[in-house]
């Protein structure tokens, strides 16, 4: 566990600080905010520790911008209630009274710890899994993690972290399919000030964050075949360069990856890298569905019927034998997440002392969850193109193409050019006329920002 503390480090936040160090975690220090944020974007953190009196929401708002997401307890001495209040509305989760006290102090750690990643199971089908994700934990062997979406190939993850020699170290994860593809390249590797429009500081990416743990690179399948070569070059020879730097950086870590695809027909389809695939698939693990695990539907059910009573001060209450009878008779196309969502519906729409099954509401619509096969998929996307160009001079499609890709690129104008096979001059010509004509231009700093 890495905590920084931003705030003067003396008297009951020293103190807190001790505590923690006693309780296993590796103690950072910023006096100021500025500082605290360097010290995120150079080093990165697993929980925030912060001075009431430090600009919270200055704080909350300067992460988000660089995409980071690490939770925050706020903390002071004898804060008025409207003070505490202020810095969770600002983005805090918890606020921690100073002085401290010892034992909240390993729960606040020991939560932001484990968050909601248990695993509970009871089937034959899911032991399987589990036994064979404990036994390659003790391995560095990069392991591939298959299975539908929402099956919880994260929780196998971190399961397999928390078994490994790594465990004292960073677990670092990166949604690959959240993150666009120009800016995910920053996001794994980090870039250097001024390595383009908007690079005002450098910044270290998921990789050196990551280092001497894991990094799990989640939902694989969806990066893009350019950034996989400079991936792969990372894995295999284990360093990285930064986006404008000038030399290598050496990294120490575990690879694991996640997918809901099936990366041997990406291979074929010539979406995935076929080196890159067997450098993942070093170790396979594949989770399976909750329709094929039924023994683990009420046992999971009632963990989710505790942590939701739990987080929204409610009784808990019991289901009854037909509430239970629906939850078995469930098709689970959503899998376990689905089942958290209806419980947590469940726990708060629940009448009387018992779940009955009028609270459990199931969307059993098999169109919401029919999956398309690749074929439909391309042509329905290229029937949806055609229509939108119908009609269009192609002045007006060239247009838009290049304010898409601008506005893609956060304003990058050479990124840009790269992309749309053009001259920096001639972009710099179209965005000129465009200009004169009275039409936004993306400015390049944040996304949302627009000028003339």
């Amino acid at each position: 566990m890495r905590l920084l503390i931003i705030g003067t480090m003396r008297g009951p936040l020293a103190t807190a600080a001790q505590i923690a160090m006693a309780r296993g975690a590796t103690i950072a220090n910023a006096e100021t905010a500025q500082q605290g944020l360097s010290v995120l974007r150079l080093r990165g953190a697993d929980l925030l520790l912060i001075d009431i009196h430090q600009p919270i929401h200055d704080i909350v708002d300067a992460m988000r911008d660089d995409r980071i997401s690490t939770p925050i307890i706020a903390c002071g001495i004898d804060p008025s209630p409207d003070e505490a209040a202020a810095a969770i509305r600002a983005g805090a989760r918890e606020f921690l009274p100073l002085p401290p006290d010892p034992e909240l102090i390993a729960a606040i750690l020991e939560a932001v710890t484990t968050q909601k990643h248990d695993i509970i199971w009871r089937d034959p089908a899911m032991e399987k899994t589990i036994r064979m994700a404990e036994a390659v934990a003790k391995s560095d062997a990069s392991v591939l993690i298959t299975g539908e979406s929402g099956t919880g190939k994260e929780v196998i993850a971190r399961l397999i972290h928390k078994n490994s020699k790594r465990a004292a170290k960073p677990f670092v994860s990166v949604n690959c399919a959240a993150i666009p593809d120009t800016l995910l390249e920053s996001e794994l590797f980090g870039h250097e000030k001024g390595a383009f429009t908007g690079a005002s500081h450098r910044r270290i990416g998921k990789f050196e964050e990551a280092h001497g743990g894991t990094l799990l690179l989640d939902e694989i399948s969806e990066m893009d075949i350019r950034l996989q070569a400079k991936l792969l070059r990372a894995i295999q020879e284990r360093v990285i360069d930064r986006i404008g730097g000038t030399k290598s950086v050496p990294v120490d870590l575990r690879i694991l990856a996640t997918s809901n695809r099936t990366l041997p027909a990406a291979v074929a389809a010539g979406d995935f890298r076929k080196d890159l695939y067997f450098r993942l698939n070093v170790v396979s693990i594949r989770i399976p569905s909750l329709r094929e695990r039924p023994q683990d539907i009420l046992p999971l059910a009632h963990h989710f019927i505790s942590h939701f009573s739990m987080l929204n001060d409610i009784p808990e209450r019991k289901m009854t034998a037909d509430a239970k009878r629906k939850l078995l008779a469930a098709p689970w196309r959503g899998n376990v997440r689905e089942l958290e969502n209806i419980i947590h519906r469940a726990v708060l729409l629940a009448d009387g002392t018992e779940i009955s099954p009028e609270a459990i509401t199931i969307d059993d619509d098999p169109q919401l969850y029919r999956q398309k096969d690749i074929a439909a998929r391309a042509i329905d996307s290229a029937e949806s193109i055609t229509r939108a160009l119908v009609g269009k001079s192609v002045s007006d499609v060239e247009q838009g193409l290049i304010l898409d890709t601008l506005d893609h690129c956060l304003g990058n104008r050479t990124q840009a050019a790269r992309i749309l096979g053009i001259s920096i001059r001639t972009l710099r010509n179209k965005l000129n006329d465009y200009a004169a004509r009275g039409i936004e231009i993306s400015d390049g700093q944040k996304p949302s920002q627009m000028i003339a």
